[in-house]
């Protein structure tokens, strides 16, 4: 299959270039950093803003499937890159003909979130990180939200908990709207997504994916987020994504 990476050049759209290129996939990796990204056998890196509907419309064409991990760092300033990037991405698939999308979001988004036997993210870590740091990036999610489910397309709106690093997929939890977990593997959401391509369950639904067999250390994690951020550039391709650090 025929697939585009938006937002290749983070930590999760590295992981789907990863894991959708050993799965034979043929991948077009878009990114504002095509250095960055390593030559592969399938691999095309397609330098791109996800901002600017005439890249976008070039990459989309020919394309089986769309998988965005487009991302911001959570901040106090406005944020447009989810929902407009959306709009960019809805236009250019109908225009071609392109059915399968999938966006990364967050469970956040779902009001009935309250991950079980989880007290202090629930009561301390969500309330403040989630509903005050971030708001802003969950309010363009939301706004992203709409914007797709507005369109005939056959898409997939996937909503991870707080994202970090595994070195491989473990045995995932999938639910509608969002899954019952605090934290979701990078390794986990990008193999979630790869194998919805094959699987019409959560077409035009919202899909929740958490990692229940690993758990990571919360402190060390955030800090790690927050390096990576540091180094991420320019929004459209950031590292730290919430709740908690997404990616």
């Amino acid at each position: 299959m025929r697939i585009a990476v938006f937002g290749a050049g983070g930590p999760t759209g590295r992981e789907l270039l990863t894991q959708a290129l050993d799965n034979g996939h043929e991948v077009t990796a878009v990114t504002r950093r095509p250095k960055l990204i390593p030559a592969r056998e399938g691999l095309v890196v397609a330098e791109a803003d996800a901002l600017h509907a005439g890249a976008i419309n070039a990459v989309v064409a020919g394309q089986d499937a769309v998988l965005s991990a487009l991302g911001v760092p959570p901040g106090k300033g406005p944020v447009t890159l989810y929902s407009d990037s959306a709009a960019h991405l809805t236009a250019a698939m109908e225009r071609h003909g392109v059915k399968r999308l999938m966006v990364v979001s967050s469970s956040v988004l779902d009001p009935g979130w309250r991950p079980s036997g989880a007290f202090f993210f629930n009561n301390v870590l969500d309330p403040y990180v989630n509903r005050v740091i971030a708001r802003a990036a969950h309010e363009d999610m939301r706004r992203m939200e709409d914007v797709i489910r507005a369109h005939d397309l056959d898409w997939t709106i996937v909503r991870p908990s707080g994202l970090f690093d595994h070195p491989g997929p473990t045995p995932y939890l999938l639910a509608e709207n969002s899954a019952d977990g605090v934290f979701t593997a990078r390794s986990d959401l990008a193999a979630s997504m790869l194998a919805q391509l094959a699987d019409d369950r959560f077409v035009r639904r919202a899909m929740g994916v958490a990692t229940t067999r690993v758990r990571p250390s919360v402190p060390r994690m955030i800090w790690r987020e927050i390096r990576k951020n540091a180094h991420a550039g320019r929004p459209g391709e950031s590292s730290l994504r919430t709740p908690v650090g997404r990616g």
